[in-house]
């Protein structure tokens, strides 16, 4: 069973569903509390739990300042900038318009890595990458049919476009981070912690006031994106990143608008048509080109 859940298809396929999920769960995080500290509340909670795990393995917490620097800087774009951003656009754009946006990040990613790492751009993961986003375009056509430079949306387009900026750095640092062997989850434990710690002063600097929203929904969404969508998920992406590559591993988010569409469908009667089913569609098809199955049953190259 152990082997079954360390598996990189599994570690893929639940990535994809909980990630695919959040977008749905981050709604009943908007509205009440200022964006800085929802997002120190969710870190937070994700890097005490981590933490908790770690004493309970005895796990060694001990690094170097270079290295606490480098998980700084993780936790500085990918759980605090990156989000901070996410909530801001939600404000001004629906969740499956910022899930369009966001799922450029692989086309960001293909970019960076080559900039940063010199990392050669094959053409399967470029023609793969370039038929999933058709995909999604045709999924969400009505809702980019409606963009307006003369409404807000504009500004959370802007947003959004930063935050995908943010977090592809975010993977930058964190592929950055294997050079040092960093374990991922002590890396997570004080990358989350240093991001929380991070979004509540750039909140306190602002002069918001700290504040909780006690409605169920809000708790139990904060709870559910803590565990499942900060903990577990990004103990999982981070693996696949050393396992089967940054572009793989990034065509994730161009896969969980399929989730979200799912998800949609029934809690909130979605009506399926034919644009819909067709991207559905493309996004298998570019799957098929970018993660083959070699790269899913690569063994595990280091133990974290």
């Amino acid at each position: 069973m152990t082997k079954l859940f360390n598996s990189t298809l599994f570690l893929y396929a639940f990535t994809v569903i909980v990630w695919g999920s959040t977008w749905f769960t981050i709604e009943y995080q908007l509205g009440v509390v200022p964006h800085e500290y929802s997002s120190f509340y969710r870190f937070g909670l994700a890097s005490l739990l981590l933490f908790v795990y770690c004493f309970y393995k005895k796990l060694n917490l001990s690094f170097s300042t270079k290295h606490h620097l480098w998980m700084a800087l993780l936790g500085l774009t990918l759980f605090c900038l990156n989000y901070l951003m996410v909530y801001e656009a939600q404000v001004y754009l629906t969740s499956a318009m910022a899930s369009v946006i966001f799922s450029s990040i692989l086309i960001v990613n293909i970019f960076n890595s080559w900039l940063f790492f010199k990392t050669p751009i094959n053409k399967e993961v470029i023609v793969g990458a370039v038929i999933g986003l058709v995909g999604i375009v045709c999924i969400f056509w009505k809702d980019l049919e409606i963009l307006s430079f003369e409404n807000k949306m504009l500004y959370g387009l802007a947003i959004s476009l930063l935050g995908v900026l943010a977090a592809s750095i975010g993977n930058m640092v964190s592929v950055q981070t294997q050079k040092h062997e960093l374990p991922v989850i002590q890396m997570n434990a004080y990358a989350m912690g240093y991001g929380a710690l991070l979004s509540l002063i750039i909140g306190l600097v602002q002069g918001k006031p700290i504040i909780y929203d006690t409605a169920p929904s809000y708790s139990i969404s904060m709870l559910y994106l803590s565990l499942f969508g900060s903990v577990l998920a990004f103990g999982a992406y981070l693996t696949l990143l050393r396992r089967i590559g940054i572009h793989k591993a990034t065509y994730i988010v161009v896969l969980f608008p399929a989730v979200a569409l799912l998800i949609s469908t029934f809690f909130e009667d979605f009506v399926w048509t034919w644009p819909i089913a067709i991207g559905i569609i493309l996004i298998g098809v570019g799957n098929v080109f970018v993660v083959n199955r070699k790269d899913l049953s690569k063994k595990e190259a280091q133990d974290t």
